[in-house]
């Protein structure tokens, strides 16, 4: 059998959907502090009477701060042959899924997650007392698969949930899924917390999952997913499954990169997230014997952009890192993760080790160097006509999910009529190479075209370079 790696997003069109009433004399409260764990109130329950205690309580806290979300895209109309009737117009097909978000602000600010309304032309927010709402995108960002919405409560202030600080969850926490599973209505599920930091599950670019048993279905996707406090731990993305319903293995978006999403939306109207400046890799069993090391846990540098935090804390390539001001570095995914849940201009400390010993230092994190002021469109006769190009820097390639110490120069938009598509280029692409000699911004690039004369050009798809040979 082969396990699938499901989002948690119901498709197709819905009938009706039962919704729960909203609590009454709900007191709304703003969501714009972490709010940390009582550890003293973890304990096992010394009678049968304290074991069948029930979680009505924190279900009347936060299930009204969780809503449907319902999003309708249209589906384009085709030509097709048949070959008894010939041409036929295939109509515009309209098309619903559905999935559920968590009220983070009471002025109607909304999270969920990007592929609940990725494509959407009509989103329609329905809260509990099934009232709707239309709503508007303030922010999508595929990269963490989060979205925020906002719809107008015409100044009614609505239920939010605060945001749970999970650096103090532990591994068998309980915690409750809150959302619309299969459209049938708002549910709630109990599980614990099964694994934290999950970051090799391939779901998203910054991968640090907060992995439960607590059932998630399709319909699920981004609902709360609450600690027995009534805080938002995370926010409920996918699910490992081989029959496409819950397996007991559920995975969430902490709570940490939630709220750095929706502060940069809410504040800027755009998510800049902070790096580090560290290019390397994690840290294997074979690479800690070699060093010396305790463990296998951490990452090796392997490059320091200049002007970064790490550059200006004196880190150099051979070091290892192993944590982030005071959080545990298990893995570059960790790492990366880690340094975008903080702000730009934060400051920071490094632990790590070289020459096998233990150090640290401190550092300001900044946000990513570059932009995209010298995109430039590419005309003439040539196999890139038709096509957009930008020089890379650790902006555009972290906007692209790109390698953020790769160079080259990225096609970044690709016009289906032209030249450039028929040549098979397409958006992502790094333009390496022309007849050998490497790219390196795009005045450079521009500087190598004009011939008329056939060339090699490498390209890198994918992390695979591929090599062909076009009109320059």
């Amino acid at each position: 059998m082969i396990v699938k790696l499901l989002v948690a997003a119901g498709m197709g069109g819905l009938a009706a959907i039962g919704v729960p009433k909203l609590l009454d004399n709900q007191k709304p409260a703003q969501s714009t502090t972490l709010v940390a764990d009582n550890q003293s109130s973890r304990i096992v329950p010394p009678t049968k009477t304290d074991a069948i205690m029930s979680y009505s309580p924190v279900v009347k806290k936060a299930s009204g701060a969780v809503v449907n979300v319902y999003a309708q895209s249209i589906q384009k109309g085709r030509v097709a042959l048949d070959p008894f009737w010939g041409l036929l117009k295939i109509p515009d097909k309209a098309q619903q899924s559905q999935g559920s978000g968590v009220i983070v602000r009471d002025n109607g600010v909304i999270v969920t997650n990007n592929h609940v309304v990725e494509g959407a032309q009509q989103l329609v927010v329905v809260l509990g007392d099934r009232r709707e709402f239309p709503a508007k995108v303030i922010v999508t960002d595929p990269r963490t698969d989060l979205a925020v919405l906002k719809i107008d409560t015409a100044g009614e202030k609505l239920p939010t949930l605060n945001f749970a600080n999970t650096q103090s969850a532990q591994v068998g926490d309980q915690v409750l899924a809150i959302g619309n599973p299969f459209g049938v209505g708002q549910t709630v599920t109990a599980g614990i917390i099964s694994a934290l930091a999950r970051t090799d599950v391939g779901i998203t670019d910054y991968s640090f999952f907060i992995q439960t048993d607590a059932s998630i279905n399709p319909g699920n996707s981004g609902g709360a997913l609450v600690d027995m406090n009534g805080n938002l731990v995370g926010i409920n993305t996918a699910i490992f499954s081989q029959s496409g319903s819950s397996a007991g293995v559920g995975f969430a978006i902490p709570a940490e990169m939630v709220k750095r999403v929706v502060d940069g939306a809410v504040s800027t109207g755009k998510v800049v997230r902070a790096w580090t400046g560290i290019g390397g890799q994690t840290v294997t069993n074979d690479i800690a014997k070699t060093m010396n090391l305790p463990k296998p846990s951490g990452v090796l540098i392997t490059d320091i952009y200049p002007d970064t935090a790490a550059a200006k804390a004196g880190l150099k390539r051979g070091d290892v890192v192993v944590a982030l001001s005071g959080t545990a570095v298990t893995d570059a995914s960790s790492l990366r993760y880690l340094a975008a849940t903080k702000a730009p201009g934060e400051d920071i400390v490094f632990e790590y080790y070289r020459g096998g010993n233990k150090q640290t230092a401190s550092g300001k994190l900044t946000s990513p160097a570059g932009s995209r002021g010298d995109e430039k469109a590419i005309n003439g006769k040539n196999s890139f006509d038709g096509m957009k190009i930008v020089t890379l820097s650790p902006a555009v390639a972290d906007d692209l999910g790109i390698d953020m110490f790769q160079k080259g120069v990225v096609i970044t938009n690709v016009d289906g009529s032209s030249i450039a598509a028929r040549s098979g280029f397409q958006i992502g692409d790094v333009v390496l190479e022309i007849n050998g000699q490497p790219v390196t911004n795009v005045k450079d690039f521009e500087s190598k075209l004009g011939s008329g004369r056939q060339g090699q050009v490498t390209i890198l798809r994918n992390g695979q370079a591929i090599t062909a040979v076009l009109f320059l």
